[in-house]
């Protein structure tokens, strides 16, 4: 059964920072490529950030500059550095393996 649990969110104001992270069971982490998607009310899941299983990322041009993917194999672990959050960051925030599993998602208000 493949599991995957985000952590992190929070309430932060703009400016700010925040860390998520993704811990993942049941799948074979390395050759996975992972990703973190966010929803915002009334809007579409949208691609935050993606990290191949050789370490390439992929950013939606609205967060390159202030996020940062990263993954930890050993930890079975990909997480996403938020800086320079902004209100409109606001949002749920999905982890993924493949595009085929999902985390439960973890919220991350920016006030402003």
């Amino acid at each position: 059964q493949v599991q995957l649990v985000e952590s992190g969110g929070g309430l932060v104001q703009a400016g700010g920072s925040l860390r998520l992270s993704c811990a993942g069971s049941g799948i074979i982490f390395r050759a996975s490529t992972m990703g973190w998607y966010r929803q915002a009310p009334g809007k579409q899941r949208e691609l935050v950030a993606l990290i191949s299983s050789g370490g390439s990322t992929n950013y939606a041009d609205s967060v390159k500059g202030r996020f940062t993917i990263s993954r930890d194999d050993a930890k079975n672990t990909v997480r996403l550095q938020m800086s320079n959050l902004k209100p409109e960051d606001t949002a749920v925030y999905y982890c993924t393996a493949r595009t085929l599993y999902w985390g439960q998602g973890t919220q991350v208000t920016v006030s402003s």
